[in-house]
């Protein structure tokens, strides 16, 4: 038979006091008095009651959880050494408030469905673009939202670099290297992108970025090779090997670190470490290898921490809207040489 579950009903008989008071003794213990908790939580552990976690969020207003709004599938987000680094540093200020940190990935592929049903008090997302239809679910959802190098709409709160500086110093140093066959990976578009794409992407700002760069040399992104791919290792290497095939670099320029990991690999595979590579990410500063990469530097545990934050304040009701600025920097590494076919 099974065994009946205990209910707060149970404590108040027990203890004497009403189902409010121990409701209070749980929730919210300033509203009686240190003696009537103290009786309560006693009693309460004398009958082996486990609160119930629906019941409790319930009774004070709160989901205690954040959502993080992943920008592609989820197993191709989890691969990315730089996403995971953002989601701990997330998850380390979620530990700090008491909250869970659920990881949200389309609901029947849908991202409008995901956002309809996330059973959190804000959202966090890196690297996508929120459409209308999703804007407005969250506004009539009275969500709080803060979007990590995710659109610029003045109306999103946001955490980013100067993407299209950061982009023009990287095409900059490649450049300067004496580097013009020029192979570049971006990033894949948005998983949940639909009619509705948004000229101001991460991809656009940063296409941007290389066009300045590249307007100094005379050159624009029509004399580069441009594919896509997710930022993981192993699409990097496959993405690289079919560039190769029809086309022969002196330098790859990536959008983030995992590509151009996977692109080392493929040249050190194929016996072309001649070859350039240069990454964005600095996925060093966050403990994983990066053999020597040179690399854009933007910190994955400040942006994680900045958006974290943010959010809780917007939750309290304690800020609005803002756009936070994080620095970046360059990296030289090994893996960006002088040109020697100029």
């Amino acid at each position: 038979m099974k065994a009946k579950r205990i209910t707060i009903q149970d404590i108040a008989d027990r203890s004497g006091y009403s189902k409010t008071a121990v409701s209070f003794a749980f929730n919210s213990p300033s509203r009686i008095s240190k003696e009537a908790v103290e009786k309560i939580l006693r009693t309460a552990k004398e009958l082996d009651y486990i609160p119930d976690p629906m019941a409790r969020n319930f009774s004070i207003g709160r989901h205690m959880a954040l959502g993080f709004l992943m920008p592609q599938r989820i197993e191709h987000s989890l691969m990315n050494p730089y996403m995971q680094a953002v989601i701990r540093s997330v998850a380390g200020v979620c530990q700090e408030h008491g909250y869970m940190l659920t990881l949200i990935p389309p609901l029947h592929s849908s991202v409008t469905e995901a956002v309809k049903n996330a059973t959190v008090d804000g959202l966090i997302t890196m690297g996508l673009t929120i459409d209308r239809s999703i804007h407005g679910i969250l506004q009539r959802r009275h969500l709080p939202f803060v979007s990590i190098d995710g659109s610029g709409e003045s109306s999103i709160s946001t955490v980013s670099i100067d993407e299209e500086l950061a982009a023009e110093t990287q095409m900059r140093k490649v450049l300067e290297k004496g580097h013009r066959k020029i192979a570049v990976i971006t990033l894949p578009d948005d998983a949940y992108a639909g009619s509705e794409r948004s000229s101001d992407t991460i991809i656009s700002r940063r296409k941007a970025g290389y066009s300045r760069a590249l307007a100094d040399y005379s050159m624009t992104l029509d004399d580069l090779m441009i594919a896509s791919c997710e930022a993981t290792i192993g699409d990097g290497m496959r993405t690289a090997e079919k560039m190769l095939d029809s086309f022969t670099p002196t330098c790859f320029v990536t959008m983030s670190d995992a590509a151009a990991l996977g692109v080392l690999r493929l040249l050190a595979k194929r016996h072309k470490e001649e070859i350039s590579a240069v990454g964005f990410d600095g996925i060093e500063d966050d403990g994983f290898p990066s053999y020597g990469l040179a690399t854009i530097v933007q910190s994955a545990r400040k942006k994680g921490a900045e958006s974290a934050s943010l959010l809780f304040s917007m939750i309290e009701g304690e800020s609005g809207v803002q756009h936070i600025t994080v620095p970046f920097s360059f990296r030289e590494g090994r893996t960006l040489k002088e040109n020697k076919w100029k």
